[in-house]
């Protein structure tokens, strides 16, 4: 009677240990994969665009200008042509 109590819990041990090393394994991969997309993404990959249909290249650009007018290079009227261009190519 002793034996047949143990005999379902060490039933229960080893497979949800089994199940554990499994999904540890499972994961694993899933991260590997995604390490290796990130990667190849940055490398390959055009820019692509944002959320809001902007790209990284533009909004770098539009940092720039915005740096420009804050350095006192261009003025406001200047700077707005300018933002207009890249956002009516993006």
């Amino acid at each position: 009677m002793f034996r047949r109590r143990r005999r379902p819990l060490m039933r229960a041990a080893m497979v949800g240990g089994g199940a554990y090393y499994a999904g540890k394994k499972i994961q694993e991969g899933r991260d590997q994969d995604a390490e290796q997309d990130d990667g190849s993404q940055d490398e390959a990959a055009p820019a692509a665009p944002a959320a809001g249909g902007i790209s990284d290249a533009t909004i770098d650009q539009l940092k720039k200008l915005g740096d420009l007018k804050d350095q006192g290079v261009l003025t406001q009227d200047e700077f707005d042509q300018q933002k207009q261009k890249l956002l009516q190519t993006a």
